[in-house]
């Protein structure tokens, strides 16, 4: 089968794109851990540079976990986030590469990582952020919402969570089923001819 044949049907597209939302308030609706499964399943198979796979996620969805995390939010996060069913940490390994020999095993992929510093981190962010969208668009695909933030003190989840580890936190996203009741409206987007050029 052609693969440039193929195209998402309008309801699809809207799901994904068009019609989502970012949400704040959330329905008292649980998501099971088998569907926390399925959206990691889903979102490991988006590309990365050289199969790197960095980005880590850290599930926080029990009410001590939630009030542990509190503290690291910042104000306006603090209700959305502690209604929400769960809130993913997506946190980055900063020593990625020593999955490599197995995620890419086609040369001696580490070696280019553990010779610079600056590209390890470099690679392990931007991919990382990548595998966030990622999961944004898994969630979406099977009927949740979320609400992506960046308003939390990193240096204070890295402690709470992360301490121990070579992971640091990225950027935190609520998940669960919104109300569309109460979202604001559609805020504006960029137009083509102001956002991209064609060369």
């Amino acid at each position: 089968m052609n693969s440039l044949n193929l195209s998402l049907q309008e309801d699809i597209l809207a799901q994904l794109f068009t019609e989502a939302r970012t949400h704040s308030a959330w329905q008292d609706r649980a998501i099971p851990t088998s569907v926390l499964h399925q959206i990691y399943d889903l979102l490991k198979m988006g590309p990365t540079s050289a199969n790197c796979l960095p980005a880590r996620f850290v599930f926080i969805q029990s009410p001590e976990a939630k009030e542990k995390l509190k503290p690291a939010l910042s104000s306006g996060n603090v209700q959305k986030t502690m209604t929400a069913p769960v809130t993913v940490l997506v946190a980055y390994d900063e020593a990625f590469y020593e999955k490599l020999p197995t995620l890419f095993p086609h040369g001696d992929a580490r070696s280019w990582f553990t010779s610079s510093p600056e590209l390890a981190h470099e690679t392990a962010f931007r991919n990382g952020s990548m595998q966030a969208a990622y999961l944004i668009l898994a969630c979406r695909s099977l009927g949740l919402d979320t609400g992506p933030m960046s308003g939390f003190n990193a240096a204070l989840v890295d402690e709470l969570f992360l301490a121990g580890t070579t992971w640091k936190s990225n950027l935190l996203i609520n998940m669960g089923y919104g109300i569309p009741e109460k979202l604001h409206n559609r805020l504006p987007r960029l137009p083509f001819d102001e956002a991209c050029s064609v060369v």
